[in-house]
């Protein structure tokens, strides 16, 4: 039987489609062994992200998955200016719903389709939304989005265009997240969180695999941003399983990247805290990973200090001047992806330092 461990008490509980977190209240984890990689059986599967399908914890001889994906995944992987060979960026945004986040939706509703589940309910800032929409949508169920009033137009185009209902709440982001757990509870019905529920995981570490396929090696270090953490903890996941799988000699460097107007997790790196404690958001540009009270915090802080890590936080204005500068060089990135390069620009790095960015959402997703 499939099963999840709570991170906070170490309960096990029977995977259901209604369980998203412990009693304690503690976030959940997949119990599973570390996953033997077999290089060799990669090309057994089509050039997408489920070329990775036997790393992740399903049923070897499932075939859900087949009729969920839109090819999703391998992204190319480019130097970002001829001046600075050793810096790349990964293209995430070249994906079905032009965001990273279908990683893990792809892989998080296969889940969903393989426990029979006939509705889903997710809240977002937008992109994660609209990729759970998308993929429920390939996958027949009905599904809530629940989004803060003041999301982008052209994101909530994309989420109705897909068939989901729109729940739009006013109200800080954990007041959005709150409106769809108590919604989640009184309908009985699964939480397709990006945040909680830990297969969107499985799908957001695929970021490694391809970036150790495509260098044919590994990186010394991963500028990643973090809001809730799902890509930063899927890289490290990713990492993590090819470095005890001996298949890479180090984990590379994780320097995670945050708006300065809501910024708890570089307040508890600074202080030397386990997890975040909730700030205010002060508001910021960088709608997506305006987090106030990231759930997973202590996993998020304890990833970027196990791979001698560091974070970094980004004042307004360098946002719109990051943005700029990228799209001078021909990358088109949405104002939350602008975040990650400012992080960049900031970031002292080493000479010869070989430094991955992930350019996370399209700029015409943006206002």
């Amino acid at each position: 039987m499939e099963q999840f461990i709570c991170n906070s008490c170490g309960k096990k509980h029977d995977i259901t489609p209604t369980l998203w977190k412990c009693e304690c209240g503690g976030v959940l984890n997949i119990v599973k062994d570390t996953p033997k990689i077999d290089i060799a059986a990669w090309n057994n599967y089509p050039n997408s992200l489920w070329r990775y399908f036997e790393t992740m914890p399903f049923a070897k001889d499932s075939k859900t998955w087949e009729s969920v994906t839109m090819g999703e995944g391998q992204s190319p992987l480019i130097i970002l200016d001829p001046m600075e060979p050793n810096t790349y960026v990964k293209v995430d945004y070249m994906m079905p719903t032009l965001s990273f986040k279908d990683r893990g939706a792809a892989v998080l509703m296969t889940k969903a389709k393989e426990l029979g589940v006939s509705k889903v309910i997710a809240d977002s800032s937008g992109n994660a939304g609209t990729a759970i929409a998308a993929y429920a949508a390939r996958c027949n169920i009905a599904c809530d989005i629940y989004l803060s009033d003041e999301t982008s137009p052209k994101k909530i185009a994309q989420i109705k265009a897909h068939g989901a209902t729109i729940k739009e709440i006013h109200g800080t982001r954990e007041d959005i997240a709150a409106a769809a757990q108590k919604a989640v509870d009184e309908e009985k019905v699964f939480y397709a969180s990006h945040v909680y529920n830990p297969y969107f995981y499985e799908g957001t570490k695929t970021y490694a695999y391809e970036i150790y396929e495509q260098l044919n090696g590994t990186p010394d270090a991963l500028i990643i941003p973090v809001g809730n953490g799902t890509l930063l903890l899927g890289a490290y996941y990713g990492f993590k399983e090819l470095f005890e799988n001996r298949l890479i000699d180090k984990i590379p460097k994780i320097v995670a990247i945050q708006a300065e107007n809501c910024a708890p997790l570089v307040k508890a790196y600074q202080t030397g805290e386990e997890s975040a404690q909730p700030v205010t958001n002060r508001g910021t540009l960088a709608e997506g990973i305006a987090i106030a009270a990231p759930a997973r915090s202590k996993q998020i802080l304890e990833a970027v200090r196990n791979t001698n890590g560091t974070f970094i936080d980004i004042e307004e204005d360098e946002i719109l001047s990051a943005r700029a500068k990228l799209s001078e060089k021909g990358f088109y990135v949405e104002v939350t992806s602008a975040v990650n390069y400012a992080g960049y620009i900031k970031y002292k790095k080493e000479p010869e330092e070989k430094i991955i960015i992930p350019l996370c959402g399209a700029g015409i997703k943006s206002k």
